[in-house]
């Protein structure tokens, strides 16, 4: 089983504020680092639900807590959290959710998933293997106009036109098909990148982000919560980079005030009230952590807290 460490573990736990007996949601169970920390303090009367759409993560999950009872695993998108939630009897009554986004180690790790660009292996990037679009069919198939435009909205990268370009006159020559063979084409046609990062690292991420629908994915999952979560219950979720995070960032914004529709009213309506509460301010690793796991580095944690209605 390849390792994952998880990030920002104490403090997921102690922002979760974990009562013994409660029920919990980890919307990305990954290797279930964040999920067994989690079962050790809600006691036996505890019970855990935890979603993965990447079946290797679910197959791990199995073998792992096969004998415990208070384990929920469930094969699916975060996206539908809530309408699962609703599904099983418990909506508002989940006493804090998970959030982990972003990729994880062992899908990084393992060359055959596609996502590393600097170990070779299918360009495929796709979190859940049976089904949609991967990476290969994207850069087949996609305008120059299409890579463009993804690779500077998902990926941030100033030299999105340059780099698409140069993948659509190399899809010309030969059918790009291997991860190598993608980041050697993307580090050619990229003049300047950041100093310790690998030239292809803004476009694999863009190309993975598209693949995966991965911030349609993380909106549906935030309104999901607010289904899932009881009054007091803790929204934590933790990102990757500065797009996942604002949209985190954003939807506690919103969510934390009153519809401004309703903006000076002397009644406004429960559904156009508070929803959430944000609790402290945004938390990044220590240096110990980031000494530990490099991995870390860019994370942050954002909590809120459910209002009662």
């Amino acid at each position: 089983m390849l390792s994952h460490t998880p990030v920002l573990l104490q403090e997921v736990l102690a922002a979760l504020d974990i009562r013994e007996g409660g029920r919990y949601l980890d919307a990305t169970f990954g290797r279930g680092g964040h999920s067994a920390a989690i079962l050790e303090r809600v006691g036996p009367q505890g019970a855990l639900i935890a979603f993965d759409r990447d079946p290797a993560a679910i197959a791990a999950g199995r073998e792992r807590f096969a004998n415990d009872g208070r384990m929920t695993l469930v094969s699916s998108a975060f996206s539908r959290l809530g309408s699962v939630v609703t599904q099983m009897g418990l909506e508002g009554a989940i006493d804090g959710v998970l959030l982990d986004l972003g990729v994880s180690s062992p899908q990084l790790d393992e060359a055959a998933r596609g996502f590393s660009f600097t170990q070779d292996g299918p360009l495929d990037m796709r979190m859940d293997v049976s089904s949609g679009m991967t990476a290969a069919d994207f850069v087949a198939k996609a305008s120059e106009h299409d890579i463009a435009r993804v690779i500077r909205d998902f990926g941030e990268e100033k030299f999105a036109k340059r780099i698409a370009r140069a993948i659509v006159n190399a899809r010309r020559e030969a059918p790009i098909v291997s991860t190598l063979q993608l980041a050697q084409i993307v580090s050619q046609a990229n003049p300047k990148w950041e100093p310790g990062k690998h030239p292809a690292t803004r476009t694999f991420q863009a190309i993975r982000i598209q693949v995966n629908q991965e911030f349609e994915e993380i909106r549906a999952a935030l309104a999901g919560s607010l289904i899932a979560l009881a009054p007091h219950g803790r929204l934590c979720a933790i990102s990757f980079h500065s797009l996942e995070d604002n949209i985190v960032k954003r939807f506690m914004q919103e969510q934390s005030q009153e519809d401004p529709v309703y903006a000076g009213l002397p009644d406004v309506p429960a559904h156009a009230r508070p929803k959430l509460r944000r609790v402290g301010k945004p938390i990044h690793p220590s240096e110990a952590e980031v000494a530990a796991n490099p991995r870390a580095r860019s994370s942050v944690l954002r909590v809120a807290e459910r209002v009662a209605a």
